[in-house]
């Protein structure tokens, strides 16, 4: 789609991914209107971003805000849903279950207030004449944890989830109409929804992988495998350290099955640790994880046969 000249909606507007999101749209010549709750910054934005940027202060959630929100949009050929909440909280916690409230409230704001927003932004578009053989576009915000959830995200994972599973079939529902529907799915960056304390993260290598020793000493990161003591005469002795398997084992064997020539692994533990290798070529520290476990299970294996 051209987008300057057209109109735009881009919702949750006055921070993180959708500011940046309205930035972008008017630096390419789109007229943007933010939808946002009244306590955002979504007035000083529009004010500091000349030309082109209103502000409707609002609700997803609520129907009447956001068909304020479409009439200031005008002629509206682009919509973007970046409005959202992620609370974290246990399924069962230290206080008992998760209050069903809490699960509640996340889904209406994340997907029915999506839904909300696409289903009325939608019938606008259809009533709109075609540009270049389509009359609109809908893009949605749903996360990577709609594939990957981490402890303390049921909620915001269900809702994204839902986001996810509602793509395929708006495309379908609205191709007659010419509109056009897709949805993304990004990682952890920094917004105001991260805006916490929290633990530090553990710093990347200038290949994009955590280094050894800060996957060592990242939380929630357990130390397995075979003790010292069990582990093959051979080995001992061909690695005082216990850090890398000789040629030749089981693992080694396996490693080398999967085409990972010696140079490309990398090793975690200290002197003393049981021998896990990890790909070079892993891309995040679950992944990392994940190889660390499928090492150690192979190591297991070794121990029983």
């Amino acid at each position: 789609m051209e987008i300057a000249g057209k109109d735009a909606l881009v919702t949750g507007g006055a921070s993180g991914l959708g500011l940046a999101t309205v930035q972008a749209l008017t630096e390419r010549g789109a007229r943007v209107v933010t939808l946002d709750l009244p306590s955002s910054d979504g007035e000083r934005v529009a004010q500091e971003l000349e030309g082109g940027v209103s502000f409707v202060s609002g609700d997803v959630r609520s129907e009447a805000d956001v068909e304020r929100a479409l009439e200031a949009a005008g002629d509206l050929r682009i919509l973007v849903n970046c409005a959202g909440i992620g609370p974290g909280a246990r399924i069962v916690g230290r206080e008992g279950p998760m209050p069903l409230a809490e699960f509640q409230r996340v889904i209406d704001i994340n997907l029915v207030g999506t839904f909300n927003v696409l289903r009325l932004a939608a019938h606008r578009m259809a009533q709109l004449e075609p540009a270049n053989d389509e009359r609109g576009v809908i893009i949605n915000t749903a996360s990577v944890a709609a594939y990957e959830g981490q402890v303390g995200q049921a909620a915001y994972s269900a809702s994204k989830g839902g986001i996810v599973a509602l793509t395929i079939t708006a495309a379908r529902d609205l191709a007659d109409h010419l509109i056009r529907v897709c949805t993304i799915a990004p990682g952890t960056f920094d917004t105001p929804l991260l805006a916490r304390p929290r633990r530090a993260l553990p710093a990347r290598s200038g290949a994009g992988d955590p280094p050894p020793q800060a996957i060592r000493a990242a939380p929630g990161v357990r130390r397995s495998g075979l003790p010292r003591h069990r582990q093959p005469d051979a080995e001992r002795r061909d690695d005082p350290a216990g850090r890398c398997p000789p040629d030749g084992s089981p693992l080694d064997r396996d490693l080398q099955a999967t085409g990972d020539p010696r140079g490309s692994r990398r090793l975690i533990g200290t002197p003393g640790d049981p021998p896990v290798l990890l790909r070079a070529t892993s891309g995040s520290a679950a992944s990392w994880q994940r190889t660390k476990r499928s090492a150690v299970r192979s190591q297991h294996r070794t121990a029983a046969t």
